[in-house]
């Protein structure tokens, strides 16, 4: 009985010793667990091993998401630029002109529009032009008949300048002083056409000289000034034959108003022809073509797109051929008890870094590229935050897509079959 009971304590024993020894070898045989950090330094190794091709790729990627990030920031700078300039102008600017009849005939506003329309209680600026179709300007008296450059002459009340915004690049603008005298004023593009900045130059205007005293800066809410020679009412009446019917007129009301001048305009301008009249709003124009601009955004976001999905595609044909060249690693690393996952997990990884690289490359390049456009328009620079994050996560997407194919088919691999290959 005593031996029974001592081989039972014993065979216990053995058995108790052997199941410590079974689970030693399971943990000695079972393979290391490889954490973000191992990942990523084995990702990096394949890719500095083959720095020409890593290149190349990672070119192909930075191309597509620098076309994006540079085409998201160019619109947004555009859409701040346009911001700025209706923040400094104010978008409570109306013009009022003529419409066309209903016979298709030209119609005018009569001469008393500009005071009654100053007689409505919101507006706070409100000033004319009238056109004088008869009139031309040129440098000099030799010039052909004709050849005016498209330089439109028009008669200008001394308050325009405070109504449209506008501003003086040189010279002065037009006053009391200058009412009785051939004084002048271009516009930004007249003087350009005319080649004439210097106040004091005489200009042959009408069949008399008339002397350069201003030139204005850019109107954006009224180009049609920038294309025009200015001279005074009554200067256009002594010496040009103008009729005194405004042809244009320009009405700043209180921000808060706006809506409700713009619905009796027309009324008041011309009481008896109340359809003869157009009203408008010149800060729409620049909404308008902010729109414009955004389509034309949308367009290039997509071949943006096109060329960040060929990069991709580079990215896979490059892990693809990674594969095929590094058989004989794969299968050393096997043989050596590399799991297949882990296999999957470092080409995973290297396509991941390699995606990573252009990725943020591109948005580098692309922010560059926004930023030395703005400048050269003289905008603000404007690049989304979300387009640079929308850029490199797309990239780490298109990464993982491309290297998900090559990753499985080396974690598939047999020992065997890779040193085989060799």
């Amino acid at each position: 009985m005593r031996r029974t009971a001592h081989a039972r304590r014993a065979g216990g024993t053995s058995a108790a010793h052997s199941r410590r020894a079974r689970g030693s070898s399971a943990a000695l045989l079972r393979p290391a667990r490889l954490g973000p950090a191992d990942l990523a330094r084995l990702g990096g190794t394949g890719l500095r091993t083959r720095p020409l091709r890593v290149f190349l790729s990672a070119l192909g990627i930075a191309i597509g998401v620098a076309a994006m990030v540079a085409v998201v920031g160019i619109s947004s700078s555009s859409r701040a630029e346009v911001d700025r300039r209706l923040d400094s102008l104010g978008t409570n600017l109306l013009r009022v002109a003529p419409a066309k009849s209903a016979d298709g005939q030209d119609t005018r506003l009569p001469e008393q529009a500009v005071p009654m329309i100053g007689r409505i209680g919101p507006v706070t600026d409100v000033a004319a032009t009238g056109a004088i179709p008869d009139a031309a300007v040129y440098r000099n008296e030799h010039i052909p008949v004709g050849r005016t450059g498209s330089v439109a002459v028009a008669a200008a009340d001394s308050g325009l300048l405070s109504a449209i915004g506008g501003g003086i690049r040189s010279g002065r603008w037009l006053s009391s002083a200058t009412e009785e005298y051939p004084a002048v004023v271009l516009g930004a593009k007249a003087a350009q056409r005319l080649d004439v900045y210097t106040p004091g130059t005489r200009l042959w205007l009408g069949g008399t000289w008339f002397s350069l005293v201003g030139v204005l800066e850019p109107v954006p809410l009224a180009p049609e000034i920038d294309s025009s020679a200015l001279v005074g009412r009554q200067t256009a009446r002594t010496y040009l034959r103008f009729d005194g019917h405004p042809s244009t007129v320009y009405v700043r009301a209180r921000e808060d108003r706006v809506t409700a001048v713009r619905a009796v305009l027309a009324a008041t301008a011309n009481p008896q022809r109340t359809g003869a009249v157009l009203v408008s709003r010149p800060s729409d124009a620049l909404a308008a073509r902010e729109a414009t601009e955004s389509a034309l955004t949308g367009l290039l976001l997509g071949l943006g797109g096109v060329a960040l999905l060929v990069g991709g595609v580079g990215v896979g044909n490059t892990m693809v051929i990674s594969v095929l060249e590094r058989r004989p690693e794969i299968g050393l690393r096997r043989a050596l008890g590399a799991t297949s996952g882990q296999i999957r997990g470092q080409f995973v990884s290297e396509s991941l870094l390699l995606s990573a690289l252009g990725g943020l490359a591109g948005t580098v390049l692309g922010t560059v590229i926004t930023a030395g456009y703005a400048y050269a328009r003289d905008w603000p620079t404007d690049v989304p935050v979300w387009a640079t994050a929308a850029g490199i996560g797309t990239t780490l997407l298109i990464g993982a897509l491309a290297g998900l194919y090559p990753a499985v088919r080396a974690g598939r691999l047999a020992p065997t079959e890779a040193l085989a290959g060799a």
